[in-house]
């Protein structure tokens, strides 16, 4: 399986606190990671680990800390032909501080670091080239809808657009989005399966195949036209959900891609966030993870 990823790169700092001091005051950090990180960069090298050929499409600053991502992006087996390294610009740096199982970022993310409809264009013979193409919303909408005009195979969305939503899903065989995203792509309000469900449903008449949407703290949905699936969510202590979705894509993406049916991917992908939401950080390691796993508790 070859997989294209266009999407984010940037430096990732992880701090565990006790709590989070307000006005005035302060506290000490109890863990810190320092890492890759960037949701495209997540999703790149879960698909790496689960045996796909990973290619990502994003973008770097023309500084020390861009060029540690793309060599640690080449060490964890990425491709990196298409990662552009941007000049003059300082690349994109989020802070991730934990207390109590819940995160708070503080985003630096410079405009040149996002992925441009030139960007892909540069980039058209790796993603005609993939047996999917992941497309990660948070790029701008018409870098997105480049990109899943050159994918010649599966397309799968990841989160929710922020312009040009109905060509996207058009042209979408997969969307994948978490309770907030599935709520701004539907105008409803996800407050558990059935609701999901239903949002499950509109999506699909507007172009997808399979949609997938987070019911938050209870499971994953599942709809395409022959049925639908709810899958609970594993009941792995949640130390932070950082870089839970992007290892749910990642999975979702490799299940697919080689065949499996909706619901088996689905459950796959529900088993590969509940791995990455047991430490903190984005950084996941999803190598051997069972291809027939299911919910356990």
């Amino acid at each position: 399986m070859r997989i294209a990823v266009v999407g984010q790169i940037a430096r990732d700092l992880v701090l565990v606190v006790p709590e989070v001091p307000g006005s005035g005051g302060r506290a000490g950090v109890l863990e810190r990671r320092e890492m890759l990180g960037g949701k495209g960069a997540n999703i790149a090298r879960g698909t790496r680990q689960l045996g796909a050929t990973a290619a990502l499409v994003g973008v770097v600053g023309d500084d020390r800390e861009g060029r540690l991502l793309v060599e640690r992006l080449g060490a964890d087996g990425v491709a990196t032909t298409a990662v552009v390294c941007r000049e003059g610009v300082r690349t994109a740096l989020i802070v991730d501080v934990v207390c109590a199982g819940e995160y708070r970022y503080l985003e630096d993310v410079p405009g040149p670091t996002l992925v441009t409809a030139d960007d892909v264009r540069a980039a058209s013979a790796t993603l005609a080239g993939a047996d999917a193409v992941i497309v990660q919303l948070q790029q701008p909408a018409d870098a997105a809808l480049a990109a899943v005009r050159a994918a010649t195979g599966l397309v799968v969305l990841d989160g929710a657009p922020g312009g040009r939503a109905a060509e996207l899903l058009a042209a979408a065989d997969v969307v994948r989005a978490d309770h907030r995203e599935a709520e701004a792509l539907t105008g409803r309000s996800i407050t558990g399966a059935e609701a999901a469900l239903r949002a499950g449903r509109e999506l699909l008449a507007r172009g997808p195949s399979v949609v997938a949407l987070e019911v938050s703290g209870e499971a994953n949905v599942l709809t395409w036209s022959g049925g639908s699936a709810v899958i609970p969510l594993t009941d792995e202590e949640v130390v932070d959900t950082t870089g839970g979705g992007d290892a749910f894509v990642a999975a979702l993406t490799v299940a697919l891609s080689r065949g499996d049916d909706p619901e088996d991917a689905g459950r796959l992908a529900t088993a590969a966030a509940g791995r990455a939401v047991g430490h903190p950080g984005g950084r996941t390691d999803l190598a051997g993870l069972p291809s027939g796993a299911r919910h356990v508790g």
